[in-house]
């Protein structure tokens, strides 16, 4: 945070994100936070949504987003903090409000706010399920319709609109987890939405991707547990959070422009471009075929298909 509020230098006060409004769900804690952090230094205004829920959804508290707004201002940065419901649409609505009455404007939506119920199918309940869905696929929906229909407010009056979306997926949703059933399904329900809400959107200049992170946070605390050594020698932390914010930050800036769509991995100080699905091998017959005749061609098929990557803890 060093050099948020230097007055003799103020290019780098500015930063990347100068003059930019940021809202950051889920920012009291790990990735958001680091995020927050993130955009604050390089000059953003940030608003700091954070419900103040345990690893499982319980408790409510405002406490997490008020004490990383308090960084971001002993650093000389701007936020506020807002502990409203994301999964719900008065506090969807109610964030974005937040951020156009606070700062009198709204420019990136960092859409990260989450947590886990893990079971295996045979022992995952309903109410898990829902909960788990709620908080991701919706919050990501509510939060994507509410910002949407300010930017199209303003692109409509007249106003030039820089937007930026931030979606957050997992490796889960791009490969599957075992014992994660319900996060798996709601992170793959958000690799869709940010393709749709990429091709709606545009017109307004708006620019929306997805991110698939790995980093150490309250979720995976226990499989990421250590550093590693650094190319030009001590340690790195590899699985810091503050690790994937530098990727999430240029996404959320002007200097992203034309960059929407897309899903990029991160670990670490790695960034990979996911593809996901393509056309692969196709048989054609021209008419209906018989269920044996179809079984005979997938055979074919799937012997010139690439194997798919394996579900992560399949065995």
């Amino acid at each position: 945070m060093a050099g948020i509020g230097d007055a003799n230098d103020e290019g780098r006060r500015e930063g990347l994100c100068g003059g930019r409004v940021v809202i950051v769900t889920g920012a009291g804690r790990g990735l958001g936070r680091a995020h927050a952090l993130a955009f604050a230094a390089e000059g953003a205004k940030v608003v700091v949504n954070d419900l103040g829920v345990g690893l499982d959804g319980a408790g409510v508290s405002v406490s997490p987003a008020q004490r990383v707004v308090d960084e971001i201002v002993a650093a000389g940065g701007d936020a506020v903090a807002h502990g409203g419901d994301i999964a719900t649409p008065e506090g969807a609505a109610s964030l974005v409000a937040a951020a156009v009455e606070t700062f009198g404007r709204l420019d990136t939506l960092v859409n990260n706010a989450g947590f886990l119920r893990d079971r295996m199918l045979v022992n995952l309940d309903e109410g898990d399920w829902d909960a788990v869905v709620r908080v991701h696929l919706k919050g990501h929906f509510l939060m994507l319709k509410h910002a949407a229909a300010y930017w199209r407010a303003e692109a409509k009056a007249g106003r030039e609109v820089t937007a930026r979306v931030i979606n957050t997926s997992s490796g889960a949703g791009l490969l599957g987890s075992v014992g994660q059933g319900n996060y798996a399904a709601a992170k793959a329900g958000i690799l869709g939405l940010t393709l749709v809400a990429a091709a709606e959107m545009e017109r307004y200049g708006v620019q929306v991707n997805a991110i698939a992170p790995a980093a150490r946070t309250r979720m995976t605390e226990q499989t990421f547990a250590g550093a590693m050594a650094a190319p030009g020698g001590g340690e790195f932390d590899a699985m810091a959070p503050d690790n994937v914010s530098p990727l999430v930050v240029w996404l959320g800036s002007a200097a992203s422009a034309g960059v929407t769509g897309r899903v990029f991995e991160t670990e670490a100080g790695r960034i990979t471009v996911m593809e996901g699905w393509r056309t692969g091998p196709t048989a054609d017959k021209g008419a209906r075929w018989a269920p044996a005749e179809a079984g005979e061609a997938v055979r074919k098929l799937l012997a010139d298909a690439e194997a798919p990557l394996p579900v992560y803890g399949a065995r």
